[in-house]
């Protein structure tokens, strides 16, 4: 029995006229706080509130910065403000005023289980590489 395999599962359908469901889901909330705020609010305040409002919904509906939606923008400029950051620094000697700090080159570390690679090996290994021994090719006709 064959099984049809789901494809482009990562886009949205689009339920609501144009719209995918989260995209009026946000406009809905939106509209519906400017309504509140047209209806209780003088005009001109209404206006100064819910500017910013649409503003910020329709950037939730709409809005994708390198290819992601802007929630998810948002979603990560918050956990990275309101979260613990791990800070790591090497720490050694602080050298003295009557001291000079030496300047050390950094000591690769040698693995024993590994073999060395010598001009020779690598010369003998790349003839091998470039040289491939010709097999006879059959054909059927």
């Amino acid at each position: 029995m064959e099984y049809q395999v789901p494809q482009f599962i990562e886009v949205e359908d689009k339920i609501i006229g144009p719209f995918t469901l989260r995209q009026f889901i946000y406009i809905a909330g939106t509209a519906g706080l400017c309504v509140i705020f047209f209806s209780y609010l003088p005009f001109f305040f209404a206006l100064l509130f819910s500017a910013p409002i649409a503003a910020f919904g329709a950037a939730l509906a709409f809005y994708k910065v390198n290819g992601k939606p802007f929630i998810e923008i948002l979603e990560a400029g918050f956990n990275y403000y309101t979260k613990r950051k791990l800070l790591l620094w090497k720490y050694g000697e602080q050298p003295t005023e009557g001291t000079v700090a030496k300047a050390e080159a950094p000591v690769a570390p040698v693995s024993r289980g590994t073999p060395r690679l010598t001009r020779g090996k690598l010369s003998e290994l790349a003839w091998s590489l470039d040289v491939k021994p010709s097999e006879p090719v059959s054909r059927s006709t």
